[in-house]
């Protein structure tokens, strides 16, 4: 038997495989390959045939959408335990999007024969896979509303809500989260959030603590 590339203890530890029994896990483990990706890195490239599952193990990495003049829309961030490439699997279209890294990342790999015999015998996991679809339309249907309804102001506040994680008990962006990411979400300049920034830091919303941002009043910022 093949040397496992990854263990039964990791694969608990993914939120995506939280619902298998350690020996369905120990089948998945047998059939993941493991890859590290440099920063900058193009993990999977839009129009490219889909094969695969990819699991975001270390790092981070972002979904985006370019065009042959260099312009970059960012259309989600993703984390450790984050997973990517699942819709071409199902609907066995092209990829729609790249995914970057963003730092230096190991990247699980399930391929499409193997996700679709695990989806097919285990009923929890194809409905994590179908809320993480249902999560992702949710995120791109508030993203297309703020385009439509907020200012730049506010479209800003709302990526620093949607973005920030607890640490220590603050709402915290960490993994150095610059002006440009936030550009490139919302369709603004970074001169623009730049000012937005200074603006909020001013007024004691947010705090900039080495390349984190804190969000110190979560309430004013919903409201903007």
């Amino acid at each position: 038997m093949a040397e496992p590339r990854a263990s039964i203890l990791l694969l608990r530890n993914i939120p995506l495989f939280a619902s298998l029994s350690d020996s369905q896990r120990a089948l998945i483990a047998q059939r993941l390959q493991r890859s590290t990706h440099a920063k900058g890195a193009t993990i999977i490239a839009a129009g490219e045939p889909t094969g695969s599952l990819h699991i975001l193990l270390t790092g981070r990495a972002h979904v985006v959408l370019g065009d042959d003049k260099g312009r970059r829309v960012i259309l989600a961030m993703l984390k450790a335990g984050d997973y990517f490439g699942e819709m071409g699997l199902l609907d066995d279209r092209p990829r729609s999007a790249s995914v970057v890294a963003r730092e230096a990342s190991d990247v699980l790999t399930l391929h499409k024969e193997d996700f679709a015999q695990v989806l097919k015998e285990n009923f929890d996991l194809a409905m994590t896979v179908a809320r993480g679809l249902a999560r992702r339309l949710r995120q791109a249907d508030n993203r297309i509303g703020s385009l439509a309804l907020l200012d730049v102001y506010g479209r800003v506040a709302q990526v620093l809500l949607q973005e920030a994680e607890l640490v220590d008990g603050i709402p915290t962006i960490t993994g150095r989260f610059s002006k440009q990411d936030i550009a490139r979400m919302i369709g603004a300049s970074r001169e623009r959030v730049s000012r937005i920034m200074k603006d909020l830091e001013r007024r004691g919303y947010i705090a900039m603590r080495g390349s984190a941002i804190l969000l110190l009043d979560q309430s004013h910022l919903s409201l903007q």
